[in-house]
Order: structure tokens, then C-alpha cells, then sequence
């Protein structure tokens, strides 16, 4: 069986939150507890449905970079996995969030994030912008993220 296969078989079933936090990478912080990490789940799916999410390294950097057009002034929510994924694709985003003010948090496992994005393929960073048809849910997460605590 490669490797692939049997990472695959291992990640089918279902899984508890302290489950996932075992492969935990230690500068992953701020960590998502496991009731924000639901709640930032039904946000993503909630944005899927109004087309207000960038996914993936390469569009989620080109956004904060360069921004939307019209739109002076950044905002969203950004979600990154902490496991199974080479911390140094993505490592620079952290950097450039905190340089432009936006908020930041970290969940434990990729597939769930691609899933929640209605993505069959697992992704590492995620980012929701706000919308008015999900604005409580967004507000709700938006605040729980900001009081997390950010690393030194």
C-alpha cells in the first residue's frame, strides 16, 4: 500500500478534535478551538454560496497583494490548516496579514477546510470575505478570531 493510500484510508473516518491536534505543528498558533472551528466551517460554507471566498496559496496572496478592484481597503477572514501541508508554501501569509491588519487563525486538518469549501481536494488557506446575507455569522467569527491571542 503506498503512502499515499494508506494517508488517504486514515483520514476517511471520522475523527475527533483532539485526534487531529496530534500531528499539531507548534508555530500553528493562533489555534482555532474546536466550537470556532465549526462555527468558521458554516461561515465557509455560507460564503461558498455567495462566491465570497479566495482558496489556495496563489489566489489568497494575489488578493492581499493587489486587493479587489474599487476596494481600498482589505477585509476577511483568514483560515489556514496546520498539518500535512510543508509550512514553508505558505509561510509568508501570516507576515502579510498581520502588515495589513487582517486576522488570522489556524484550524487542524486541510481536508475538512477543502470540504467545507465545497472542494473535493483538501486546501491549506482559505480566506472569507464578508457579505451581507451571512454578516452574523461572519461578525461572530470575525470576533472570536480577533481575540485569539497572536504569536510573539
Amino acid at each position: 500500500m503506498t503512502k499515499i493510500k494508506a494517508q488517504a484510508e486514515a483520514c476517511s473516518g471520522e475523527r475527533t478534535y483532539q485526534e487531529l491536534l496530534v500531528n499539531q505543528n507548534p508555530i500553528a498558533q493562533p489555534l482555532a478551538s474546536r466550537r470556532l472551528t465549526r462555527k468558521l466551517y458554516k461561515c465557509i460554507k455560507k460564503a461558498v454560496k455567495q462566491k465570497q471566498i479566495r482558496r489556495g496559496v496563489k489566489e489568497v496572496q494575489k488578493f492581499v497583494n493587489k486587493g479587489e478592484k474599487g476596494v481600498s481597503l482589505l477585509s476577511g477572514i483568514m483560515v489556514w490548516q496546520e498539518t500535512h501541508c510543508p509550512m514553508k508554501v505558505y509561510c509568508h501569509l501570516p507576515v502579510m496579514c498581520e502588515d495589513r491588519n487582517l486576522p488570522y487563525v489556524y484550524i487542524p486538518f486541510k481536508t475538512d477546510l477543502g470540504a467545507a469549501a465545497g472542494s473535493k481536494r483538501p486546501t491549506c488557506v482559505i480566506m472569507v470575505k464578508p457579505h451581507e446575507e451571512y454578516q452574523e455569522a461572519y461578525d461572530e467569527c470575525l470576533e472570536e478570531v480577533q481575540s485569539l491571542p497572536l504569536p510573539l
